[in-house]
């Protein structure tokens, strides 16, 4: 099971590249792909899932270019979308009844499918309210329910916690960590601990470019003894945001506790404390964009 990405590139209308000579090997488990707002991570999901042509390079699902032959890939595709669409009137049972027979499942098979991923998704009590009448969490829940419905080898999910509760948040972290052992899962969310919490590897984007490919130990391996717990009073947090990267802060009767990411130790009262996934994202980014000024 293989996913090749070669040097593909998007060119959208103003001469803007949503992303450029991106390439990427991936295998079975769960990728999770991290980066800031307009960096690429839709363009190359878009792309991924057959919706996008790439203005230029390939890709191969074990072996057969998506471009030329998108079906082999379509047949073993789940995939939510950011912006998932529904029919409001249709009910959860009746929407996936209909996307179970577009995947080519009937009658018996597809009923015992839809009767599992509702108990998955925990909407088996709501399975026969309108979809237009849910909550936007029991929505994306559906959403996933239909992205799973064809027991998928691959499956593409963009921002798939959006909306979720933290128990449901749980629930579907766990799921995508079962589903990892025998396909390929391609995680796309802001939410860095959903990442920490599954991903077997970490593709780092920004500006449409992949910035590190690794796994998460490595990842953190980068920011080891780069990050500091500093206590300073709420007057000095903004200089100190200007002088350093601060992933947090909490106030506290002593004062503000920042999180800090830096190769130095801060001046100050300042103590080292374990390094996170943000961390090593936030310090990433921006030695990227200070490469990029140079």
């Amino acid at each position: 099971m293989n996913l090749q990405i070669n040097n593909i590139s998007k060119l959208y209308k103003g001469n803007v590249w949503g992303i450029k000579n991106f390439s990427l090997n991936i295998t079975a488990g769960v990728l999770g792909l991290l980066g800031p707002n307009g960096a690429g991570k839709s363009t190359l999901m878009r792309i991924l899932a057959t919706v996008t042509r790439p203005t230029a390079g390939t890709v191969y699902w074990n072996g057969s270019d998506l471009v030329l032959a998108p079906n082999e890939v379509r047949r073993v595709l789940g995939y939510l979308p950011q912006d998932f669409g529904i029919y409001p009137n249709l009910n959860a049972v009746e929407f996936l009844t209909y996307l179970a027979a577009a995947k080519g499942l009937r009658g018996r098979v597809a009923r015992r499918r839809i009767d599992q991923l509702l108990e998955i998704v925990n909407m088996a009590d709501a399975r026969k309210r309108r979809l237009g009448s849910l909550s936007g969490g029991m929505k994306q829940r559906v959403g996933i329910a239909q992205a799973l419905i064809n027991n998928p080898e691959l499956l593409i999910v963009d921002e798939p916690t959006a909306g979720l509760d933290p128990e449901e948040r749980v629930r579907f972290r766990n799921l995508l960590s079962e589903l990892a052992e025998e396909r390929i899962v391609i995680l796309s969310t802001h939410i860095v601990s959903d990442v920490e919490a599954v991903a077997t590897s970490i593709a780092l984007i920004n500006k449409g470019q992949l910035l590190v490919h690794t796994s998460p130990e490595e990842l953190l391996r980068t920011v080891a003894g780069k990050t500091w717990e500093v206590l300073i009073t709420s007057g000095e947090l903004i200089e100190l945001k200007k002088n350093y990267i601060v992933g947090s802060s909490v106030k506290t009767g002593e004062g503000v506790r920042a999180r800090v990411v830096s190769d130095e130790k801060p001046a100050g009262s300042t103590r080292a404390i374990a390094t996170n996934l943000e961390d090593a994202y936030l310090y990433l980014l921006d030695r990227a964009r200070d490469n990029s000024r140079t």
